[in-house]
């Protein structure tokens, strides 16, 4: 399979992407342990082994099709937040990027007619509509039960896990 050097890049650019993102939820997968919300420290070190798989998807389709998957060093995410909310926002924020580089990486595998690319990154599609849609379910939990109201953070942060399973199982 021929790969352009612009994709390679491009591919190359979106591990580290992606790996930025798992050391971010794992930094606030670690704020949330510290803080008392459990319920929040799984889901975001659950998402932080999503972005790791993902990042590997992308090493592996490199490495398969005979090039270089280059690891990156990665830069320091935050480590604390001004609240729950707080978090939650910057996982949205953090996805709606992710999204637009994906778009990104369409568009030049579309334009470079490469058709076998294109197709990997169909899955990526997909995911990031998923992954945004759970971000926006769990911050209208804190605009329908209150964000200064600590019993409904505290029953947000309990069921994270319901959520997570509402939004997978909605149509795709």
């Amino acid at each position: 399979m021929q790969i352009s050097s612009e994709m390679i890049k491009a591919l190359n650019e979106q591990i580290s992407h992606e790996a930025f993102s798992a050391n971010a939820y794992i930094a606030i997968g670690s704020w949330c342990e510290r803080i008392g919300y459990d319920g929040s420290a799984k889901f975001f070190f659950e998402q932080a082994a999503e972005e790791k798989d993902h990042m590997l998807k992308f090493i592996h389709y490199l490495n398969n099709a005979g090039y270089e998957a280059v690891i990156p060093a990665i830069e320091k995410p935050p480590g604390s937040f001004q609240s729950l909310e707080a978090a939650f926002q910057f996982g949205l924020e953090s996805e709606r990027k992710v999204t637009k580089e994906i778009y990104e990486l369409v568009d030049i595998a579309a334009k470079e007619k490469d058709y076998s690319t294109y197709s990997f990154l169909q899955w990526f599609v997909t995911e990031q509509t998923e992954e945004e849609t759970l971000f926006q379910t769990i911050l209208q939990k804190f605009e329908l039960l209150g964000r200064d109201d600590k019993l409904a953070i505290y029953q947000i942060d309990q069921n994270l896990s319901a959520i997570r399973s509402q939004v997978s199982a909605a149509p795709k």
